[in-house]
């Protein structure tokens, strides 16, 4: 049993539901980058995923986008991520760790190198937006054989027929995506999000995370009732933007802190119409 599973385990004994917070690697500059990772923990995180910098991230919004041409800037590749979660990895051996991106940084590397390096280094999950589970069997095996997840996303327009593919292959948690669209949307519909998740319960049995349109406190509290995990991301990349650095650590603290006591606050009378 990996960390992933092991924190998801612990936390549906407690009752409660787990905070998943994004950032970039190397944003805003990347000395900053682990000691960020702790503080998001000590506020309260329980998995936490690390976007691997990259020049075309089709997925993202402008606010992610941002975050990766900032981190390019300071020339960090794959490489360095996997460095700073094994700096991470020397004061925090539980917290699980995913890294986001896409495939190319991984091809370049290699995958079957990638994997050994990832596992050596601590990494839990890996999220690759553009490695569709139909065309990727070897990959998914060989991230079994290092005992590390193949984490997927599913979104509002997402076939049946895929949805039941990835039910199969996909391990950790799912990521679903709350809207159409790009990272930072808005506009979250709450009725539709639980309409959806109502149907991939049906075939999906590991824990369900959602994503994208997650603004505030109030936003992660209702999405708490309906999902396995919240996931943020823009919004903490906004809350680095907008921080110098002697203030970012406690700025993006105290940030997760509102999100993290929101959500163990979830109802599940709340009514859907933020």
């Amino acid at each position: 049993m990996n960390r992933i599973t092991r924190t998801f385990n612990l936390l549906k004994e407690q009752k409660k539901k787990a905070l998943i917070p994004f950032i970039t690697a190397g944003d805003p500059d990347p000395t900053l980058t682990v000691p960020l990772m702790h503080e998001m923990v000590e506020a309260g995180a329980n998995i936490l995923e690390l976007g691997v910098p990259f020049s075309d991230p089709m997925a993202d919004g402008p606010t992610i986008q941002r975050s990766s041409e900032r981190a390019l800037m300071h020339q960090v590749g794959l490489k360095d991520v996997l460095t700073m979660v094994s700096t991470f990895r020397k004061t925090d051996m539980n917290t699980p760790v995913v890294l986001m991106g896409y495939a190319n940084p991984i091809e370049a590397m290699g995958y079957m190198n990638f994997t050994s390096k990832a596992k050596e280094c601590g990494v839990d999950g890996v999220l690759v937006v553009d490695y569709p589970p139909e065309e990727c069997d070897e990959w998914i095996k060989h991230l079994e054989r290092h005992e590390i997840d193949a984490i997927f996303l599913l979104s509002p327009t997402t076939p049946q027929e895929r949805i039941q593919q990835m039910a199969k292959v996909a391990q950790g948690y799912i990521y679903y995506v709350s809207l159409k669209g790009v990272t930072g949307a808005s506009h979250l519909d709450l009725n539709e999000v639980e309409n959806m998740l109502t149907q991939l319960r049906l075939f999906i049995s590991i824990p369900i995370g959602v994503g994208f349109g997650i603004r505030d406190a109030d936003t992660a509290r209702a999405v708490s009732v309906l999902a396995d995990a919240v996931v943020i991301g823009s919004r903490i990349i906004e809350e680095i933007e907008r921080s110098s650095k002697s203030e970012l650590l406690a700025n993006v603290h105290n940030l997760l802190k509102s999100l993290r006591y929101a959500i163990d606050q979830g109802d599940s009378t709340i009514k859907y119409s933020l």
